[in-house]
């Protein structure tokens, strides 16, 4: 998945990463108070993420390395 202007929505970023299957379980999960952005909760699924965020999730944290290089 290509990032847009170097981001990336939080939901996309939850799917990408294998963390949930589908969009609409995605947005539960941010919805329901699962996720932080570097350390805050964040209830927006739309949230852009830049390269270096962090996100929390169930104890575990991705942190953001968007690479557009292949376009």
């Amino acid at each position: 998945m290509k990032a847009r202007n170097g981001t990336i929505k939080l939901n996309q970023f939850l799917k990408l990463m294998g963390i949930v299957p589908t969009g609409g379980q995605a947005k539960l999960m941010i919805q329901g108070g699962d996720v932080q952005v570097n350390g805050m909760l964040e209830t927006r699924r739309g949230r852009k993420l830049v390269r270096g965020d962090k996100v929390t999730v169930e104890g575990q944290t991705f942190e953001v390395n968007l690479d557009n290089s292949q376009d």
